[in-house]
């Protein structure tokens, strides 16, 4: 194993904290996929107790990022057995060095998930879930004029999260924490203007007034045009 260090804490939050730390070494390519822990050296190296990491360990398992083996013990596993859709491997992957990648690769699910459920909740939205829409862009016009990206950002997820929960389809729905941590890795990395676009904003009142007249192919065409726009800034084009 090559000589790493989690930083460890005495305070509240111990386990999060170690949790956060390991799985950014990993996902970051610094512990390599076969490197073998040992449950010893690492409580020894950040200084804190075996249960910690045993339990920091079980989790990174229940993600695919860790395997434990007789007589090898624990084992970093080849990406492709993570689970990519965990929101917590996307935002340990949106700190590292592979933030270009997972931006891009976040994107593309995106455009074959939201324009879809637009579409379904022009058809299957209720009056609540029209109303939420309609407040949710009132305050991302509000918040992005005053460039208040954290309310902004509140607003924009509930936004999504609403239209996802409109569509219907409870697998789509279950990626609402994935499209959320695309939002929110945009606005704390920095990727967000002082001011957001004011098209973009526009683009989100079209999706949620299609969605309240029951046009799913305006909904549809109006959510792709908002996720092009978000690449497009995203590039710098």
């Amino acid at each position: 194993m090559r000589g790493f260090r989690v930083v460890g804490t005495t305070k509240p939050g111990l386990h999060q904290t170690v949790l956060d730390d390991l799985g950014r070494l990993i996902t970051s390519g610094a512990i390599a996929p076969g490197d073998v822990l040992r449950i010893d050296e690492l409580a020894e190296r950040n200084g804190v107790s075996r249960p910690v990491i045993r339990e920091v360990v079980r989790v990174l398992e229940s993600m695919g990022v860790l395997t434990t083996r007789r007589r090898v013990g624990v084992t970093v596993a080849e990406r492709a057995a993570w689970n990519v859709f965990d929101p917590r491997i996307i935002r340990w992957r949106l700190d590292g060095a592979d933030r270009e990648a997972q931006l891009e690769s976040l994107g593309e699910l995106r455009g074959g998930v939201e324009p879809v459920a637009a579409a379904l909740a022009a058809t299957r939205a209720t009056p609540e879930q029209c109303g939420d829409l309609t407040r949710a862009v009132m305050d991302m016009a509000v918040h992005g004029k005053a460039g208040n990206l954290e309310a902004y950002l509140e607003a924009d997820l509930l936004f999504h999260r609403t239209l996802l929960a409109a569509s219907g389809n409870e697998m789509l729905a279950a990626l609402t924490d994935v499209v959320s941590e695309v939002l929110i890795g945009r606005t704390h990395h920095g990727l967000m203007p002082t001011h957001p676009n004011p098209a973009a904003i526009r683009l989100h009142a079209d999706v949620a007034q299609a969605v309240q007249s029951g046009d799913p192919a305006a909904a549809e065409q109006a959510m792709r045009d908002i996720i092009t726009e978000a690449s497009d800034a995203l590039r710098g084009t």
